[in-house]
């Protein structure tokens, strides 16, 4: 466990010191997280097409996904109008046909005994922080409300998946592949608040007029689910360099 910990440490300092130095705006980290995790789907559109089954996969992860997508178009729409929001749009699209395929062309293949994490776990949660804790803008109550919702039930969406994958104890090489893809995704939209913050030395956790505890609490959001992500990523890497198709996690 210590020497997973040191490389991991190593790895994301490398990897954000390498990302400062080689890309100046760093707002082109959401577009290309945005960007990767519509790639991720495209990974699962590819997997139900061709082999016709959904095993391996969450519902309610997708179901989460689509919810927090659907609710962050809205607020998109009504607060910026940009790249953010075609993407957005596509990935949600993208996400509500798995979400068909799933629950009624291949509903014979889904093993709901193993998606077993109940949803208001997540979203509740979710609904009082955004309730409790979000951006003070020019914006109406319920679309700062609505954008915290998206951006704290973002960062546990994930977690039916993993319930899931932890019960089956395997991975099957897409599935592998989707998370994989929503790791990397997540740690670009952390990457992106850790270099604003050092870049700030600080002075952009606590902007006037965004709310004192709201930018502190997108960046804590952004690095819980990295981190929910990172043991996973782990054994995918070792599993890739091991060129291990099927994932094997190790038991709880």
């Amino acid at each position: 466990m210590k020497v997973k910990t040191f490389l991991a440490v190593t790895a994301v300092l490398c990897s954000l010191v390498a990302l400062k130095l080689l890309i100046r705006d760093h707002n082109h980290f959401f577009v290309a997280s945005e960007a990767i995790h519509a790639a991720g789907i495209l990974v699962l559109i590819y997997k139900l097409t061709t082999q016709k089954t959904c095993s391996g996969l969450s519902l309610k992860t997708q179901e989460l996904t689509a919810l927090f997508l659907a609710v962050r178009l809205y607020c998109s729409f009504v607060m910026e109008g940009d790249i953010h929001t075609v993407l957005d749009f596509a990935t949600l699209v993208s996400t509500a046909w798995v979400l068909y395929m799933i629950r009624f062309k291949l509903k014979s293949s889904y093993i709901a005994e193993l998606d077993n994490l109940p949803l208001y776990y997540m979203v509740i949660p979710s609904a009082i922080l955004a309730i409790l804790i979000h951006p003070y803008t020019q914006h109406s109550t319920i679309s700062k409300m609505m954008w915290a919702f998206c951006v704290y039930l973002e960062s546990v969406s994930v977690l039916p998946q993993l319930r899931l994958i932890q019960n089956a104890k395997m991975v099957e090489p897409f599935t592998a592949h989707y998370v994989f893809a929503l790791g990397v995704a997540r740690f670009l939209g952390c990457a992106h608040w850790i270099l604003q913050v050092y870049d700030t030395a600080g002075k952009s956790l606590y902007l006037v007029g965004s709310g004192y505890f709201w930018a502190p609490m997108v960046l804590l959001s952004e690095i819980v689910q990295t981190f929910i992500l990172a043991d996973f990523c782990y054994y995918y890497v070792k599993s890739v360099v091991n060129g291990q198709l099927l994932m094997s996690l190790p038991p709880v």
